[in-house]
């Protein structure tokens, strides 16, 4: 039984980034830390869709456009965020896209379809890094708190029929600890969440056909899907000073479906 988190004030004088922020995750996450004391950029290619989150979220928040896969964008934002006051010192790296339909068994995979899913979610998360790290670097004192977000499919075979996702997200995983390794002595620390199976507006391909929802919920051990509140929390953890020594590390947040 879930129940109405109790705000601790656990990221009062932070200010967070959260990419993909107008929807799913990246919006409940984004709402999460706002309750929690931080202030938040609601990051997003939408702007409409943005605009709109802030505007439920409050005077804690504001947006910044964003299309993760062209660096001048990401660059742009951060350079505008800086000027206004509003650097980050905690990103979640959350935008990402999964293409249903098209994704596939490697042997099937169109080029294009693994082109456009690694550009957006592998060097879209790497260029999202890259110019959170030097924002950061640039900080006084220097620091903060990276969050990637993984998928189960970048550990085992869960995505067997998703070739291109399952890799962007393997690389995501790699990019962690490459990058918490690199920067560890900085006060940077960068880490990843690894949710299950998340009913969103991303997965509605699944989510809208019983037989294919059945048979990946029966893969989750808890027993149920994954909803964006399950994530909240390990997300603020993470963000917050609370969690000082933890970089390079991948946290499931996936009802066990790793283990099996």
């Amino acid at each position: 039984m879930s129940t109405t988190p109790i705000p601790s004030g656990r990221l009062a004088g932070k200010t967070a980034l959260v990419t993909g922020a107008a929807t799913g995750i990246g919006r409940a996450v984004a709402g999460r830390f706002s309750v929690e004391g931080a202030r938040v950029v609601i990051a997003d290619r939408d702007a409409a869709a943005a605009e709109r989150a802030a505007a439920e979220i409050g005077t804690s928040a504001r947006t910044a456009v964003m299309d993760i896969s062209d660096e001048a964008s990401v660059q742009t934002a951060f350079a505008e965020l800086a000027e206004a006051g509003w650097a980050p010192d905690v990103v979640v790296a959350n935008a990402g896209v999964q293409l249903f339909g098209k994704d596939a068994k490697a042997g099937d995979l169109d080029l294009e379809v693994w082109r456009r899913t690694i550009d957006v979610n592998l060097t879209g998360t790497f260029l999202t890094v890259k110019h959170a790290v030097r924002s950061m670097l640039a900080g006084s004192p220097a620091g903060g708190s990276i969050i990637l977000t993984g998928s189960p499919t970048g550990l085992n075979g869960e995505g067997a029929d998703f070739t291109a996702y399952s890799a962007s997200k393997a690389g995501i995983h790699g990019l962690t600890r490459t990058v918490a390794a690199a920067y560890a002595g900085t006060g940077i620390r960068v880490n990843t969440v690894v949710p299950a199976y998340t009913e969103t507006s991303l997965v509605t391909t699944i989510s809208d056909d019983p037989e294919a929802r059945r048979a990946i919920v029966g893969r989750i051990p808890l027993g149920r899907a994954g909803a964006p509140r399950d994530v909240e929390g390990i997300m603020v953890f993470l963000a917050s000073d609370d969690a000082e020594f933890a970089t390079g590390a991948l946290f499931a947040v996936d009802g066990g479906m790793t283990t099996l």
